[in-house]
């Protein structure tokens, strides 16, 4: 085997990481979020709690392992914040706008 044939590490992998790391983490805990709100028997079901608080972590690493799968970084990150702003719009209109005050 020669080394010629080996591809180069792409640059952007740590963009990549990035966008799948923090993105994909805020991602999973809207759609536990939405799950908990939407889900059956609704937020007040009994035992929920657990299942949606140990759905984050399998949902976060799907999304972080996805997220080299795109071609660049920048898209990476272009797509899974339009996913956590739709999720989010989402949740928020399930839950309803939070008060700041």
């Amino acid at each position: 085997m020669s080394g010629k044939n080996k591809k180069p590490i792409r640059a952007d992998w740590w963009s990549k990481t990035l966008a799948g790391c923090i993105l994909g983490w805020t991602l999973a805990l809207a759609v536990a979020g939405i799950f908990a709100w939407a889900g059956p028997g609704g937020a007040d079901a009994p035992n929920k709690t657990q299942f949606v608080m140990w759905m984050i972590a399998p949902v976060w690493m799907l999304v972080f392992s996805l997220s080299y799968l795109f071609r660049s970084g920048a898209r990476a990150l272009l797509w899974l914040g339009a996913a956590n702003a739709l999720a989010y719009a989402l949740l928020f209109s399930l839950r309803g706008v939070p008060a700041f005050s």
